[in-house]
Formats: structure tokens, C-alpha cells, sequence
């Protein structure tokens, strides 16, 4: 049954009782995931005013029933605690809808075929933008040249990124344009891939793809603020009540608070800031924002990035790749920088939230918050680790230690886990998205796709928690399957565990009295089906402050 045949009404019902003010909202008929220990499930919930006043079965619900009340008749349906992505970048989402799409490209020549297509609706000179090109999916695996793309480029600059955001292709004219030859040596932090010559060949990995996109020009304003609110309603189809938007500069806030006057955010976001420079250059001074709009937005820490990616070899290890011994990765935030900013944001309120993938970066990490702490407990500060995707065994119960937040992406997992093991070898790959093992331990993991990374859909997510398999099954039983979580514990993770890394498990998280009335509709009960079936299940409705955002 889809969507559009929800019996929803305005119902003429008893009047509710004396001492109750009708709720506006009331969805029954269905299923009730709560997360709350104290009552598991229900069939029906009501709303009023933007909070949950009820939750149990329909007649617990029915006294909140006015002649106002509108009703919303769930036919089996699902309804679980609104879901949360905790690490997204929502404006490179929107972008990656307007911009040249390689995502899926199985070949360099399908890739290259996409571009030519491209090509013929440019302007004369104009640079062509795109992303999503991964080279593991291709024959060989190699990393493809400049070369490449000046075949079908037509004398445009052109500059394509990967998947994974951190490398970028260039062709001939955009190296040309930004003057890189023989001579340019590899920037901290970042690396150029050269030919057997030594000459930059057109992949630039990390902080070296600053080299190109410093002479991109910029977007117009509106067309940034475009994009933001085209990512927001993607994440809205996608069944997320709010999304935390992983490092953002200044202006960007501006924008987000021009949505936000205008009524333009479908869901909530949670704004880190982008640092080390931005934050240390322009935020003295600077004070958390919570709770903006009743809730909608909140600017309330800062994203720092200290290595790459696995795909693209620039995720900092302790050892060499297995399949590159020449190197180790990148390390691409400077240690005094990162001390300066740890200090500042203890100091002026601000959580901090560090991408990590590597095991190296990992540690780095986890050493610098622990200088930072001081001996005391961290766990008041909530910092986090943005992937925290390999690690070595002695790091692993330091986030518990140390009270930090492990912010992790599923589907990383199962896009990984196809080459992954010949990055890391058999026996570092056993330290790689270790959901299970921090559950275990009590630590609370943040879901989050990193989309436009990943899908930004979660219905992926809980799938890939929970299975550890790719939509055809494979591996069987799942790539290191001691690593696969319940449904519960997959549902907890984009929604109670991503409030608790925003600070936020009292207003969101679980579906009970007195709580936000942020709610994801989905099709079926996750919880009741063979995990093989989660992946078919969609959303319905996406609801937040008892608004609905997605669905009718």
C-alpha cells in the first residue's frame, strides 16, 4: 500500500476529557517502536503542541482525541523515534544533485563517457564540477591520470571528486590553472599521485586538492543557499529528523539562519563549525547557539579532520598499507593547531568532533583529548570521533575511558569491505567498524551516513548494522559478523545515541511523554522481519515538532 492511499482525516470523535488539551495529531493503528526501557511498544501516539502527550495503545490515546484532533490511521504501519543521521554534509548533498554524477561509473570509460555528455552543455571555458568516481570499482583499481579526462574534456578545466570527498581528478587545464608541474612539491597533509616520472599524473589526495579547488570560482550565495535547502529535503524523503552537518564555515551559519527565519528547515540540524582554521582565525568570542527556532537549529561544536580516507590511501596507520608499503597515510591537521583549538573550545563551550579513520589518526586523536581533559573526566565535554573506523586493540576501550564519542557510518562498512582487508591485512582488519564491540562496552555509537559519501537514506544503515552484508547477501553471514548488532541496537543508533552525541537524549531519542514529537514513519516493523527484508522497507513519514515534513 503506498503511501498515498493513508487514510488520513480529521475526525469527529467523544470529546476528550475535561482536564486534557486535544492533541493535534494522533497516529494509530500501527506498530510503536518507543526505545524506552519503560514501555517497549505501543499501537498509537499523541501529539500536541510539538511534544509526544501520549504513547500506548489506542485507547491510552483516545482521551487526547478532540474534534480538532487529526488522525492519522498507521494500517500496520511502524512508527519509531525520528531518526537521526549523525554526519552528513548537507550542503555537498545538495550540490551532488545539480553537479556531474560518477557515482556507480563501473569503468573508466563509463565515467569518462558521463563527462563527454556533460561536456556538450557547458559554456566556453566553463570548469565542469562533479563527484562519486571511486577507481576500487574499477578493473585494476588504479587511480586514473589527467590524461583521462583531456580525451573527452574539450579544453574545459575540469575537477571530479571521489567518493569519498578526499581526493579529486583534475584534467590538464585545471592543473595548468593551478600551476602544479614536476616542480610542485606535495603539501602537508597532502600528496600528489605522480607517474613514473615524478610528474603529478591528476589525482591530488587530501589537503593537495586545495591546490585546485582554491581556483574554482565560488557559488553565488543563493545558489549555496539553494543547495542546503535541496540537501535538507533529501534528508527529510530520507525519514531523518535532524541531521548534524559535519564542518561548516561562517557564512554557511548565515545561511542556515535565513532558512531558519524563513521556515525553511524540514528537519533539525546540528551545526559543527568548521576548524582548525576558520575557529582559531574568527571564533574568539564565539558561544554555543542551542535550541534556535524551538530547536530547529543549534551550532554547538567543531569538526576538525586528521587523516583521509581508506579508499584513496590517505587514512593515517601506525603501519604501513598492506597494499602500498610505501606509505602510511597522511596526518592532516597540525598537532599545535589542534592543541590551540582543543583549549578553545573547552574554554569557550564547544564539543569537538574529529574525523578519524585510520589506526594512527585514531590515536592521535584520543592522545590529544586526553592532554586536552587534563586528568579530569571528559565525559562531561562529549567530544567525538567522526568514523573512528580502524583501530588498534589497546585504543579501543580508551573511548570509554576517556568519555568520547565514537560517530560511526555503517554503510562505510559495507562499501569498504570489498578491498578493505587488502588495504589493512587480515589481522588490522579485525579492528575495523567495531560497532558490536563499543555497545558492548557501554559506549554509546552515533549513526550517521556521511552522505553524500554514502546514500543519505538510513534504511541502508540499519541494514548494514545489523547484517553487515551487501543487498545481495554477500558475505555470508556477514564480513566479520561478530560485529553485527540487533535491529534495536541499529534503531538506538540513529536516534538515542546520536541525541546523546548532541547533547540532546532529554528532548529526542526515544518515543515518550514530554518528549519532542519527532517521529519516522516506516513501512513495516524492522523489528519483525528477517534482517534480508529491512533493506526493502521505506518511509513513509517523516514528522518533526508533530509537523509532518515528508508523506501525506
Amino acid at each position: 500500500m503506498g503511501i498515498k492511499t493513508f487514510a488520513l482525516a480529521v475526525v469527529l470523535a467523544a470529546p476528550v476529557a475535561a482536564a486534557e488539551k486535544p492533541a493535534d495529531l494522533v497516529l494509530a493503528g500501527g506498530v510503536v517502536v518507543t526505545l524506552d526501557p519503560a514501555r517497549p511498544r505501543g499501537s498509537a501516539v499523541a501529539i500536541r503542541d510539538g511534544r509526544i502527550v501520549a504513547v500506548g495503545d489506542e485507547a491510552q490515546v483516545e482521551p487526547f482525541v478532540g474534534p480538532a484532533t487529526k488522525r492519522i490511521d498507521l494500517a500496520g504501519r511502524a512508527v519509531v523515534p525520528g531518526l537521526t543521521d549523525a554526519h552528513v554534509h548537507v550542503e555537498s548533498l545538495g550540490a551532488s544533485l545539480e553537479t556531474l554524477d560518477l557515482v556507480g561509473a563501473a569503468t573508466l570509460d563509463e565515467a569518462r563517457r558521463r563527462v563527454a555528455e556533460r561536456v556538450r552543455t557547458l559554456k566556453p571555458g566553463e570548469w565542469l564540477l562533479g563527484r562519486g568516481w571511486d577507481q576500487n570499482d574499477w578493473p585494476g583499481q588504479q587511480f586514473p591520470t589527467a590524461a583521462d579526462l583531456d580525451r573527452v574534456s574539450g579544453g574545459h578545466p575540469v575537477y571530479l571528486t571521489r567518493v569519498d570527498g578526499h581526493a579529486g581528478w583534475a584534467d590538464s587545464k585545471a592543473l595548468a590553472l593551478a600551476g602544479i608541474d614536476a616542480k610542485t612539491p606535495d603539501p602537508p597533509g597532502g600528496r600528489l599521485i605522480r607517474d613514473a616520472a615524478g610528474v603529478p599524473s591528476g589525482v591530488l589526495v587530501d589537503r593537495a586538492q586545495a591546490l585546485v579547488t582554491s581556483k574554482i570560482p565560488d557559488p553565488p550565495r543563493a545558489v549555496r543557499k539553494r543547495r542546503l535547502a535541496a540537501g535538507l529535503q533529501a534528508c527529510a524523503r530520507a525519514g531523518l529528523t535532524e541531521v548534524h552537518d559535519a564542518g561548516v564555515g561562517l557564512d554557511t551559519v548565515g545561511l542556515y539562519k535565513e532558512l531558519l527565519r524563513e521556515k525553511g528547515l524540514p528537519v533539525r540540524v546540528y551545526v559543527m563549525l568548521r576548524g582548525p582554521g576558520e575557529f582559531l582565525a574568527k571564533g574568539a568570542g564565539l558561544k554555543p547557539e542551542v535550541g534556535l527556532g524551538d530547536g530547529m537549529l543549534t551550532i554547538r561544536a567543531i569538526k576538525v579532520v586528521a587523516d583521509g580516507a581508506l579508499g584513496s590511501r590517505g587514512a593515517l596507520l601506525l603501519a604501513p598499507y598492506a597494499d602500498e608499503p610505501a606509505t602510511k597515510g597522511l596526518l592532516t591537521v597540525d598537532d599545535g593547531e589542534l592543541r590551540r583549538l582543543l583549549t578553545r573550545a573547552i574554554a569557550q563551550g564547544f564539543q569537538v568532533n574529529t574525523h578519524a579513520i585510520g589506526d594512527g589518526a585514531n590515536r592521535f586523536v584520543l592522545d590529544a583529548y586526553e592532554r586536552a581533559f587534563g586528568g579530569y573526566d571528559g565525559s562531561r565535554y562529549r567530544f567525538r570521533i567522526e568514523h573512528a573506523q580502524v583501530l588498534a586493540p589497546s585504543d579501543v576501550p580508551r573511548f570509554k575511558s576517556l568519555g568520547v564519542i565514537p560517530s560511526m557510518q555503517p554503510t562505510h562498512c559495507t562499501s569498504d569491505m570489498y578491498w578493505a582487508e587488502a588495504r589493512l591485512g587480515p589481522e588490522r582488519a579485525k579492528g575495523a567498524y567495531l560497532w558490536k564491540t563499543f555497545l558492548a562496552q557501554g559506549v554509546p555509537v552515533a549513526g550517521g551516513s556521511d552522505a553524500p559519501v554514502e546514500e543519505v537514506a538510513v534504511v541502508p544503515g540499519l541494514y548494514a548494522a545489523v547484517t553487515r552484508q551487501d543487498a545481495k547477501g554477500w558475505p555470508a553471514g556477514g564480513w566479520h559478523p561478530e560485529e553485527r548488532v540487533t535491529i534495536e541496537e541499529a534503531l538506538a543508533m540513529f536516534s538515542r545515541h546520536a541525541a546523546f552525541a548532541a547533547f540532546e537524549e532529554h528532548e529526542r531519542g526515544e518515543i515518550a511523554g514530554g518528549r519532542r514529537a519527532d517521529l519516522t514513519v516506516l513501512s513495516r516493523d524492522v523489528t519483525a522481519v528477517p534482517p534480508a527484508e529491512i533493506l526493502s522497507t521505506t518511509v513513509a513519514l517523516t514528522i518533526v515538532g508533530g509537523r509532518i515534513v515528508h508523506g501525506e
